[in-house]
């Protein structure tokens, strides 16, 4: 069960992350992070009050600093898809998924052989996906380091969001949406961006919010049952949706060394 709920939370996030940038190229990463953030409380606020129960075990409020660091992976994550190439983008943040895996270590997991040459795959897709020639030179793609800080950002989401989730799963969920949106809500306050959209744009941006509060649940779910170094991969396979959707809504192309890489940081993704 742990599995299918991890995977769960991979499909869900992988659809949400895919819309909600789109709509961040044009209204703008903040406005988007703000409406979705105010959905995804509002829908968790309802089925935590319908629940009927208060948080027992202080362990939920570990889902502080998973909102911290996973607010600052979606917001270096949408900046990123807005600068750069989805396609490239995308699996480099999905590397994300060597941070679980080093923290499971850490803590006494023992790798095996293809989580090893998982980790390996997958920092070499990360090199090769992140060079672009032009003009005879090769350079660095356009929002390459926002990846990378949405990967370091995203991988330390979820040992935290594990270990809440492990305690009560609604309410960890709940605590990491607030703190999201507050912190969201500090950074709209300062930067100031028009934050004000079109009904037919609240609709699209909530439904977002609501797709990725899913993911959230699903994990936090997982994490009943599952090791940190397990669910949290499985949770990160959600690029493999995102990645197919880019060229086919975008019509992206990317070079074929950089294709190598993707295809190397997904295969890495799948064998750690």
């Amino acid at each position: 069960m742990s599995l299918l709920l991890a995977l769960g939370a991979s499909l869900a996030w992988g659809v949400a992350d895919f819309a909600g940038p789109l709509k961040g190229r044009t209204l703008g990463a903040l406005p988007v992070l703000l409406w979705a953030q105010a959905a995804g409380i509002v829908a968790l606020a309802i089925a935590v009050a319908a629940r009927g129960r208060a948080p027992h075990d202080p362990a939920v409020l570990l889902a502080i600093p998973a909102a911290v660091s996973g607010t600052l992976g979606i917001y270096s994550y949408y900046r990123g898809m807005a600068t750069g190439t989805m396609s490239v983008v995308a699996p480099i943040a999905g590397a994300s998924a060597i941070v679980p895996v080093i923290f499971g270590i850490a803590t006494g997991d023992h790798p095996s052989a293809a989580q090893v040459a998982g980790i390996a795959c997958a920092l070499v897709g990360v090199v090769l996906a992140s060079q672009e020639h032009q003009e005879g030179r090769r350079r660095l793609a356009a929002g390459v380091w926002l990846a990378l800080l949405a990967a370091v950002g995203f991988g330390f989401y979820f040992p935290p969001m594990h270990a809440a989730g492990h305690a009560d799963f609604w309410w960890a969920s709940l605590i990491f949406r607030v703190t999201a949106g507050v912190t969201i809500l500090a950074a709209v306050s300062v930067r100031r961006p028009p934050v004000r959209l079109g009904a037919r744009d609240i609709a699209i941006v909530s439904a977002v919010g609501i797709g990725d509060t899913i993911g959230n649940v699903l994990f936090a779910a997982s994490s009943a049952h599952g090791f940190v170094s397990l669910t949290a991969v499985l949770a990160s396979l959600y690029r493999i949706v995102t990645i197919p959707l880019a060229p086919a809504v975008r019509r992206e192309r990317v070079s074929l060394p950089q294709s190598v890489g993707i295809v190397l940081t997904l295969a890495g993704v799948v064998l750690i």
